[in-house]
């Protein structure tokens, strides 16, 4: 490394930004999604971005896996309808 030069450090954080925003903005949800319908959310930990592989609903202020009713122990950040295939 020479004097002057970023952190090796500083281009893998702008990739990590710039994944965070690519995936978010596919989760095209603003505000609170309608009551007890299915939607697929991204959530967020100290590793990144992911994508719970079941539907959840968002239900009397709380995030709730949609079949079996379980509280979300995750931080949603988005959240999109449910995609039929």
């Amino acid at each position: 490394m020479r004097a002057g030069d970023p952190p090796a450090h500083h281009g893998r954080r702008r990739r990590e930004m710039a994944t965070r925003e690519k995936r978010l903005a596919q989760f095209d949800g603003e505000g609170e999604p309608p009551p007890g319908v299915p939607v697929q959310v991204l959530c967020e930990d100290q590793s990144g971005t992911y994508e719970l592989p079941f539907a959840c609903r968002f239900s009397d202020g709380a995030w709730r896996n949609h079949e079996s009713g379980g509280m979300l122990e995750a931080n949603v950040i988005g959240w999109r309808l449910v995609r039929r295939i």
